[in-house]
This record gives C-alpha cells, sequence and structure tokens, in this order.
C-alpha cells in the first residue's frame, strides 16, 4: 500500500498537470492557430479541386470583382457588368479597394488574386477569435470567452465562407465582433479620443457594409448612458461619435449624390433586395413562375441604368406587397427560418443531404439557432448587465432580411455574438474564473 503522502504528492502532480492542461486549452494564441489551421486547410483542400483557369475567373465574376477590375483599370467606381454600365452605388467602397489593390499587385482576375483574396478573408475570419475573447471575457470571465472563441474557430460557415465567396463578409464579421469589444470597453471611459476612435470603427463598419446600421443607435445608447454619466454628458460623447461617423461616410454620400442627382448616403441596392424576396416568382398562382434570371436583370440595369432601375423594382416590390398580404406572412415564416437555418425547409434538406459535410452544416446551424435562444434566455438571468447589448444583435440584425432575401453568410456578421451566447449557456454551470 502506498504511503499517504505518496498518494497526496500523486494528487496534486496530477491537479497541477490537469490545470496545467486548462490553462493551455483556453489560451487564445491556441485558439488562433486552430482558426487559421482549419480555414487554411478548408482552402487548401477545396483550391485543389478547381483548375487555375477556375480560380482566376468565376470567383471574381461578381458585383465585387466586376467593380474592383474596374478600379484597378482606372476608371473609378464604376462598370457593374463589366461594361460601360457608369458609376455604381451597389456596393459600399472599402471591399472593393481592397481588392482592387490586391488585382494591381498580382493581376486583374488571375490564381495568384485569387489566392491573396481568400488569404486576407482567412485572416479576417481567424482574427475575430481576439475581440470574441476579449467581449466573453469582459462579460463572463475567461471561460466565456475562451468557449465562445473556440465555437467560433470550429464553426463550419466561419471555415467554409472565408474561401467561397469573395466579399465582403469576413471583414464585416471581423468588424461586427470589434464593434462589440469596443463597445463594452468605450461603455467606462470618459475621453473623447476614445469615444471618437469608436466612431471611427463604426465608419469604417458603415462604409465596408451598413447591413449593421441599425444596431449603431441601440449600441450607441447602451455605451453613452451609462449609470453615473450625466444626461448631458452622455449626449456631448453620442454626438461626438455621430460627427464622427458622419465624416467618415459623408465624402461617399457625396460622391453619390453628384454620380446619381439623388440621396444615396451608402447604397444603392435596398430596392433590389426587396424586390428578390417580393416578385411573381413567389405567387403560386402567378403565370411568372421561373426562377429570377440574372441575365435578365443584367439586361434590365444595362437598359435602365442604376437609378431608374432601382425605381422600378422599388415600385414592382411594393406593389406585390399591397396585393399579396395573405401570403406575405407565409413569406415572413419563411425567410425567418432560412436567415437561422441556411433553407426554409431545414428537415426536408437534412434528409435529401447526400453528403456527411451539407448535414454537419445543417445540424451546426440548427443548434447555433437553438443555442441562440437559450442564451438569450440565460443572459437576461445571469449578465442583465449586459443582456440589452448582446440581445441587439441577434433581434435586431435580421430584421433587414427578414423582409428581403436571407442568405447564410448574411448572417455570419453576428455569428461570433451568437457563438458568445452558446458560451455564456454552455459556461452557465460553472462559478465564473477571473481574467
Amino acid at each position: 500500500m502506498l504511503k499517504p503522502q505518496t498518494r497526496r504528492g500523486g494528487t496534486q502532480l496530477t491537479s497541477r498537470c490537469r490545470a496545467r492542461w486548462q490553462r493551455w486549452l483556453i489560451s487564445l494564441p491556441l485558439v488562433v492557430i486552430v482558426a487559421l489551421v482549419a480555414r487554411g486547410g478548408f482552402a487548401w483542400h477545396e483550391g485543389r479541386q478547381l483548375s487555375q483557369a477556375a480560380r482566376a475567373t468565376v470567383p471574381f465574376f461578381q458585383e465585387t470583382g466586376n467593380i474592383a477590375r474596374s478600379l484597378a483599370l482606372g476608371k473609378g467606381f464604376s462598370d457593374l457588368f463589366r461594361q460601360g454600365t457608369g458609376p455604381t452605388a451597389w456596393l459600399a467602397p472599402v471591399y472593393p479597394l481592397i481588392l482592387a489593390g490586391i488585382f494591381r499587385i498580382f493581376g486583374i482576375s488571375t490564381a495568384a488574386s485569387f489566392t491573396a483574396a481568400v488569404a486576407l478573408n482567412i485572416l479576417f475570419s481567424t482574427a475575430t477569435c481576439v475581440p470574441i475573447f476579449r467581449a466573453g471575457r469582459k462579460i463572463g470571465g475567461v471561460r466565456v470567452g475562451s468557449t465562445a472563441a473556440w465555437l467560433w474557430a470550429v464553426f463550419p460557415n466561419g471555415i467554409m465562407i472565408p474561401f467561397e465567396w469573395i466579399w465582403d463578409t469576413c471583414l464585416l464579421t471581423l468588424l461586427a465582433a470589434l464593434i462589440l469589444s469596443s463597445t463594452l470597453g468605450v461603455a467606462e471611459r470618459e475621453r473623447a479620443r476614445d469615444w471618437c476612435l469608436y466612431g471611427l470603427l463604426w465608419g469604417l463598419a458603415l462604409m465596408t457594409n451598413p447591413a449593421l446600421a441599425p444596431l449603431l443607435p441601440f449600441l450607441l445608447g447602451w455605451a453613452a448612458w451609462r449609470p453615473g454619466r450625466s444626461r448631458r454628458r452622455a449626449l456631448a460623447l453620442a454626438g461626438l461619435v455621430l460627427s464622427v461617423v458622419a465624416l467618415c461616410c459623408t465624402p461617399w454620400t457625396v460622391r453619390n449624390y453628384r454620380a446619381f442627382h439623388r440621396f444615396v448616403p451608402l447604397r444603392s441596392t435596398f430596392p433590389f433586395a426587396l424586390w428578390l424576396g417580393h416578385n411573381p416568382v413567389w405567387d403560386p398562382h402567378s403565370p411568372w413562375n421561373t426562377r429570377i434570371s440574372a441575365y435578365e436583370q443584367d439586361a434590365d440595369y444595362k437598359r435602365l441604368g442604376e437609378t431608374a432601375f432601382m425605381q422600378e423594382r422599388w415600385r414592382q416590390a411594393v406593389e406585390f406587397i399591397r396585393t399579396h398580404r395573405a401570403l406575405e406572412a407565409n413569406l415572413f415564416r419563411r425567410r425567418f427560418v432560412a436567415f437561422w437555418a441556411g433553407t426554409d425547409s431545414p428537415f426536408e434538406r437534412f434528409r435529401e443531404a447526400q453528403s456527411l459535410g451539407d448535414r454537419t452544416l445543417l445540424l451546426a446551424n440548427f443548434l447555433l439557432a437553438l443555442g441562440t435562444a437559450v442564451g438569450l434566455v440565460v443572459v437576461w438571468r445571469k449578465h442583465r448587465r449586459y443582456a440589452f447589448l448582446l440581445s441587439v444583435f441577434p433581434v435586431v440584425f435580421p430584421l433587414t432580411y427578414y423582409v428581403t432575401e436571407p442568405y447564410l453568410r448574411y448572417r455570419q456578421p453576428i455569428d461570433p455574438v451568437l457563438m458568445l451566447l452558446v458560451a455564456i449557456v454552455l459556461t452557465a454551470a460553472r462559478p465564473r474564473s477571473e481574467a
């Protein structure tokens, strides 16, 4: 029989090893490495399946690639469909300018440019682990932050989208996570410089994609109106942020007014997005029951020009909504389900899925939606101080897509915040660990 001292010594050694293992497991550098390897490995594997010609053309044959091509050729922010269709405000300017810079360095629509764009997307997506870790640590301790970062590191959407979409999605996701982390930090500060930097971050986000704009008044209000801060001071800080945001966006808005002779603050495409979700294709009694032809939309755009094209699509969408009110409730339900599950019929798609990858993707998004719902309940019970802030992301952000057209990639900017809500659920039974 072992001596008591030996047993105690073995127990202490085991405890020390377990503690070291736990510290290593929750370390941010490890999470970042895993996220980088997962995204890089997926991109390498998928890239091998494509020919060099396919990598050089297909990923860029869309709005972002076409505008970036025009910029790289010195033609300005124009030519949405690779023809002389004139200036456009189809997209906000930041990401097309980044992609145009890649084109100038690696060539316009080349395999090397594709590799560089994917690598940049991977870096954006991987870097998102850092602000979401810090936000989670602030709200619930190191375990919450680490769990949220781990969930984001291995989430299938986060691994796949950097390779599959040469778009602003990964950059916007990083900016959304930075905004959450910065909102938590700036709420406790009084220096004007910190609030100006917060305004610059919001300005960059809106100039990347205004999809985050509905969150601005809620997050800014939460940060400015804090206990112990006078109303006058809160208004001054909020006004300072809004002034900086306006300064960031005004040059682009002025450019749009000069180009289109009408007020287009950031993007012009909302009427078209609304029409995509409200047109005769969705009416089972309509003779027009074929899928929308991209070629037909391109032809209409070239014939009418961007301003008249958007006005026409707005008129058609509003008329459809007015004359199909009974159908609208069903379409809203389908868009709601599609936003959270990736398809408006997730159970049928799961049964019909032929590959393990498709089933994994559907299951992961279903569990995320379920975890988000439970997380909202838990955060209001256990972290009430931060409950409003975290609730804004899953409640307010999707509203635009409930009335337009939902895709999984449209949800990605708030996915890291949803991981944080799930992390709060998973760690709710544990005592809080301080940073």
